[in-house]
């Protein structure tokens, strides 16, 4: 079916109800590929290093930003400046203490997320083969 030949079937659709048996159907799942589910098929194990990769770079690039800010707004407090660079130092610094902030909370709050989605999968796949296990009897 072609992009040209696709409004065509549609106004076929519209005339005929038992037409849309005609038309080859397309799933979500041939559509898109949902992100947060992972493969069933594919069951590895991961190492701690593949599982909290992203909540740690997270948390560091929030900490080296935290610090950066505490930094900047310590200078704007402490150095004698123009008025103008005065004014952007009381005003950068903050900015970069609650931006630093954000993004370390954000990645310590990921961690017993993970966690508790690592024990709902685990519990998930014992499910999966006691079910097996009773259907195969």
């Amino acid at each position: 079916v072609t992009m040209e030949a696709l409004p065509k079937a549609l106004e076929v659709d519209e005339r005929c109800p038992e037409a849309k048996d005609l038309l080859p159907s397309q799933t979500a799942s041939s559509l898109c590929i949902s992100s947060r589910s992972e493969s069933v098929w594919t069951t590895a194990p991961r190492s701690n290093w593949e599982i909290y990769r992203k909540p740690i770079v997270i948390m560091s690039v929030g900490g080296a930003i935290l610090l950066f800010g505490v930094v900047i707004t310590c200078l704007a407090y402490t150095l004698s400046l123009g008025k103008k660079s005065l004014a952007a130092l009381k005003m950068t610094g903050p900015a970069f203490l609650s931006l630093g902030l954000m993004m370390l909370v954000c990645g310590l709050v990921w961690v017993p997320i993970i966690k508790k989605k690592q024990k709902q999968r685990q519990k998930s796949s014992f499910f999966q083969n006691l079910k097996s296990f009773f259907q195969n009897r």
